[in-house]
């Protein structure tokens, strides 16, 4: 989730590209870069880390231009580092472009133009887009772009400057966020309203395959056919600090409802084209290898263990092979018996996490193999570790982690089904069944977060409890656990999960009148021994809500409020549940006042022990 930013006018680009780029830092970011267009060259200055260093670098020498884009980059192909910086540049200069998304087939488009004897600088797949449009430039800008649109897929905004046309820049959109800002004899670009809040209130927000050319006095909008369309002018009533939350009160919600982008993200690449498997070119495992493990272990802290707990069960359903899950910051206490034929996966948002990453380095003295699934490239877990698996979520301000656990159960989802494809543990029926029920998750991860009324009802009813007890069984405990994590960080009410099977010992003594509980009841071959443990919830007088597949007309007579999620196979629908679960955090800390961005006590990275 990268800033972008641009400007075309009668002032000069530099500062506003600095100042821009300033109010996106929130997005999180490794580096930094503009170019400036002065007439004759553009110049490109750019530095790995903070946007300091970029100040830093540029000191006095503060590049002239009128024209000019701007970018901070959140890694994703090709580590942190200056040359691997934004913006990036053609063969000859003339070119120039920043990017915020993900070019899925530029592997065979680098190979196709290095054959032609184009020369790369960086290990980016952005890169690839600006040596593109110098191949396909026609004299033409407008129609180059389109050119180059018809040749890359994935996900993306993009900005185009060229020095051969120094009084425009051209932007575009698929799937990533894309502004243009009115002003009077000067014009900007940004990903988001931040970056422009300050200079104009005017703007024009972006939709998928739309093309804006854009000078200091016009702004002309095109599909991708060269039909020319009339966009409605939106004025931002926002302040700077709304802005930067999209509109929503926090950045918590905001990340919430970014999920289904995020786990389009995380999928995209690592699908082939025709659905019947899974593409994971950051590993090259055979049979062999993977059968060379008598072991998975699977080593987390907090949110990223609860979905280590859900990673377990889909590793051994589908790939059937034995694995353990633990805590990291117990794993290397106990003398955990790791060697050369287990494999250690460890998974963190950050790729900080001390304990994590202190679990990591002990299996590999005892030399275990190494799998890290964090979110952070460059990160000091994906530094250590033999091989990565990126979420791709972009970042999480929030303390409470919401859309980097969903992006983390589809990554360990489809590390599942990588595996059992190679072991042949499941049929190709199956697993393109699974496939194509995956493809429709972030929709329907979509279509539960449609409608969060009656949830807001439910946090405003049950709120002011001081004790909520969540209950479910086989993955629908493992929910529930991450589900009472959320209510206890964000509300600060007592939340405990519990296997709905274990209450008679011991956890029945809670339960009294008017006492809320959250039953998960999706899993269906577990169902109706969830229902007999409702029944028993409900015969202490506790007020139950249910949270169900959609169609489930049983469960509402044993229950007093339901909350449903759209059906999809048992497997996947850990995917589902958590989000009314956050929602219903989130609004329970509303509703008690509580700061739900930075709640008491706790830190976004745990970097100590």
């Amino acid at each position: 989730m990268c800033g972008i930013v641009g400007y075309v006018g009668n002032g000069q680009a530099a500062p506003f590209l600095l100042e821009g780029l300033s109010k996106l830092e929130y997005r999180g970011y490794d580096s930094a870069g503009i170019a400036v267009y002065d007439g004759q060259i553009v110049n490109v200055d750019k530095s790995v880390g903070r946007l300091a260093a970029l100040r830093e670098k540029i000191g006095k020498d503060m590049p002239q231009g009128t024209l000019g884009i701007g970018h901070t980059r959140w890694a994703t192909h090709g580590r942190p580092s200056d040359r691997n910086a934004h913006p990036h540049a053609d063969c000859s200069g003339d070119f120039v472009v920043v990017h915020n998304g993900i070019i899925e087939n530029y592997l065979s488009l680098k190979e196709e133009l290095i054959e032609k004897g184009h020369h790369f600088q960086s290990e980016t797949d952005t890169e690839v887009v600006a040596h593109l449009i110098e191949d396909v430039y026609d004299g033409d800008f407008l129609s180059s772009v389109r050119k180059v649109l018809q040749r890359i897929e994935g996900s993306y905004s993009l900005v185009f400057m060229s020095k051969k046309h120094p009084d425009e820049l051209i932007c575009t959109k698929q799937d990533n966020p894309l502004v243009i800002g009115l002003g009077e004899g000067e014009n900007f670009i940004a990903s988001d309203i931040p970056a422009i809040i300050g200079r104009t209130r005017q703007t024009f927000i972006m939709a998928d395959g739309e093309i804006a050319t854009v000078k200091k006095d016009s702004i002309k909008i095109t599909d991708r056919s060269g039909n020319v369309l009339k966009k409605k002018v939106f004025t931002v009533n926002w302040n700077a600090e709304a802005a930067e939350k999209g509109g929503y009160e926090h950045f918590m919600l905001k990340e919430i409802m970014e999920q289904p982008k995020a786990v389009r993200d995380t999928m995209r690449e690592r699908i082939t084209k025709d659905g019947s498997g899974i593409v994971m070119n950051e590993l090259k495992w055979d049979k062999e290898y993977l059968k060379s493990f008598n072991k998975i272990y699977i080593v987390a802290c907090g949110t990223a263990y609860h979905a280590g707990l859900v990673g377990k069960y889909y590793i051994e359903k589908l790939a059937r092979i034995l694995v353990e899950v633990d805590v990291a910051s117990e794993f290397r206490y106990r003398d955990p018996i790791i060697d050369e034929k287990t494999l250690m996966l460890v998974v963190s948002q950050s790729g900080e996490t001390s304990d994590t990453l202190a679990a990591l380095k002990e299996a590999k003295r005892r030399g275990a193999k190494t799998l890290a699934v964090t979110n952070v490239v460059g990160s000091s877990i994906a530094r250590e570790a033999d091989a990565v698996l990126y979420t791709w979520a972009g970042p999480e301000i929030a303390v409470a982690s919401t859309k980097a656990y969903t992006t983390q159960l589809i990554l360990m989802f489809m590390l599942a089904l990588y595996m059992a494809e190679i072991l042949e543990t499941q049929t190709p029926t199956r697993i393109k069944e699974l496939i194509d029920l995956l493809k429709n998750i972030p929709g329907q991860i979509g279509e539960t977060l449609s409608d969060t009324e009656p949830i807001k009802t439910f946090a405003k009813r049950y709120g002011f409890n001081e004790d909520v007890f969540y209950i479910g069984r086989s993955l629908d405990y493992d929910v529930a656990l991450e589900g009472a994590l959320k209510l206890k960080e964000v509300s600060y009410i007592h939340a405990e999960a519990y296997a709905a099977g274990e209450l008679k010992h011991g956890t029945l003594a809670l339960i009294v009148e008017g006492v809320p509980v959250i039953a998960l009841a999706t899993q269906k071959s577990v169902y109706e021994k969830t229902l007999s443990n409702i029944k028993e919830v409900k015969a202490r007088d506790a007020v139950v809500i249910g949270i169900a597949a959609d169609g489930d007309e049983e469960l509402i007579k044993y229950v007093d409020h339901v909350i449903t999620v759209p059906q999809t196979d048992e497997l996947l629908i850990p995917l589902l549940t958590v989000v009314p679960l956050q929602l219903l955090a989130y609004y329970g800390a509303i509703t008690r006042g509580c700061d739900v961005d930075k709640p008491r006590n706790l830190a976004k990275s745990v970097t100590v022990e």
